[in-house]
């Protein structure tokens, strides 16, 4: 870790824009993010537009404002490039529920089935994979899919439970979760319904079924933004995480956003590795180039084939 003791005279925003021009840098963000982060990026999105904006850049350097298996992902599209992420402990409690090794064990019990993984995983479990797909995406993947193919899919269960039903196909799940999505209260979002009765219940379909049954809308998280943009609504309870008021707010200012509650009292619809990145842990990671990631050869290799093949079926 980078000593963060420095002049906190230092205008951040300046100097980040600043060494951005001079190592001809992009700055790629999660709607996850700090709103001060999602507002200096180049490019704000969720992890398909982010692997695709990845993709197309010509920038030398890609500085990933998001969490680990994001900037690997940018990594194995770009193996040439330098990708530095803010924080490397920015990691993600669903890829971290998803272990190669277990994941290696359990995709040679199944020979015959599809391994179709959601981005949200290991540069090694993708490796590992057959399909990479994000919450845009899944169903249209999964419907390209022969029927006569078993699937297996990992590593969200509430996401494969949720495709299963709107796809009608059968799919093994691994049990894996987000800590974020999985704390949404329902008897709170009732409550809030109750509070705001002409509010409509928008949410991520990682969340829990019960969430979701109670939901006006379920996409993922650009179409979130994309439904209250064109909706004719006028206030929505958001259960997804936090950061994403932010993008709402920005295009739909006279529009209300109630961000849905956890069943604690905490602060549990912020992700606590995407919050890890701050716009001082920006500027010391471009400063001084670390830290960076960095992968062997033959994973590269072995994990770009399904990322470009969700591209193509994208």
């Amino acid at each position: 870790m980078i000593s963060s003791n420095i002049n906190t005279d230092i205008d951040f925003e300046v100097e980040i824009n600043r060494l951005k021009k001079d190592m001809n840098a992009v700055i790629l963000a999660h709607y996850y993010q700090e709103s001060e982060i999602q507002d200096l990026a180049d490019f704000v999105g969720d992890s398909l537009e982010l692997a695709r904006k990845a993709k197309s850049t010509d920038a030398d350097v890609i500085v990933f404002a998001g969490v680990h298996f994001m900037a690997e992902t940018a990594k194995i599209l770009n193996p040439n490039k330098q990708v530095l992420l803010p924080d490397l402990e920015a990691g993600c409690s669903l890829a971290d529920s998803c272990p190669a090794e277990i994941f290696k064990s359990f995709r040679e019990k199944y020979p015959n089935h599809l391994a179709i993984s959601y981005i949200n995983c290991s540069a090694d479990v993708k490796a590992l994979s057959d399909i990479i797909c994000t919450s845009s995406n899944a169903e249209k993947i999964i419907n390209q899919i022969p029927k006569d193919k078993p699937i297996l899919f990992s590593p969200d269960r509430n996401l494969g439970k949720y495709l299963m039903k709107k796809t009608g196909r059968e799919m093994l799940l691994w049990d894996g979760s987000c800590i974020v999505h999985e704390t949404f209260s329902e008897r709170k979002i009732i409550d809030l319904k109750i509070k705001f009765p002409d509010a409509k219940i928008i949410a991520h379909p990682e969340c829990e079924e019960a969430v979701l049954a109670r939901a006006d809308f379920i996409g993922s998280t650009t179409k979130l933004l994309k439904f209250v943009i064109e909706d004719n609504g006028k206030k929505y309870i958001v259960a997804t995480e936090s950061g994403i008021l932010h993008q709402m707010e920005k295009a739909v200012p006279e529009k209300i956003f109630i961000a849905a509650p956890p069943e604690n009292n905490c602060n549990c619809n912020e992700c606590p590795y995407m919050k890890l990145n701050t716009l001082e842990k920006l500027y010391l990671c471009m400063k001084n180039k670390v830290p960076e990631i960095i992968l062997p050869e033959d994973t590269i290799e072995k994990a770009l084939k399904p990322i470009e093949k969700m591209l193509e079926m994208s």
